[in-house]
């Protein structure tokens, strides 16, 4: 099988599907809400962001000084596009694994063709 498109070697670790999916779902997010919200420390959560940024997938703004700094993050429309063109492969592996066959019969179809299980769970419910 080969890779559909959209696939992004980039976003694909787990740590960074996981930064860009928090970021895909806000404006601008603060660095300790997508820390606590991953569970990461800083210096991982920090290399996560600046390899994205390289990439030009996020936009990282600081404000305030001293104490009062405060980092917030925020996916480019080039991340974005990279996000929703990944979801959408990863979507196509998975639909593409499943069984080439027919749809699997109905419930009504199923208990008709096999009397003698629904026999025998009965005889087990009853205690016989």
């Amino acid at each position: 099988m080969s890779t559909p498109s959209g696939f992004d070697e980039l976003i694909h670790p787990s740590t960074r599907l996981s930064v860009v999916a928090l970021l895909a779902a806000t404006e601008w997010a603060d660095f300790p809400f997508i820390r606590d919200s991953l569970s990461l420390s800083d210096s991982a959560l920090s290399k996560q962001l600046h390899t994205l940024e390289e990439a030009e997938y996020l936009e990282i703004r600081k404000e305030g000084g001293g104490r009062k700094r405060r980092t917030k993050v925020r996916l480019t429309s080039r991340g974005r596009t990279a996000f929703e063109g990944h979801v959408a492969a990863l979507r196509a592996i998975v639909e593409g694994a499943g069984p080439a066959a027919a749809p699997a019969p109905a419930p009504e179809a199923a208990a008709a063709t096999a009397p003698d299980t629904q026999q025998r769970q009965h005889h087990a419910k009853a205690g016989r």
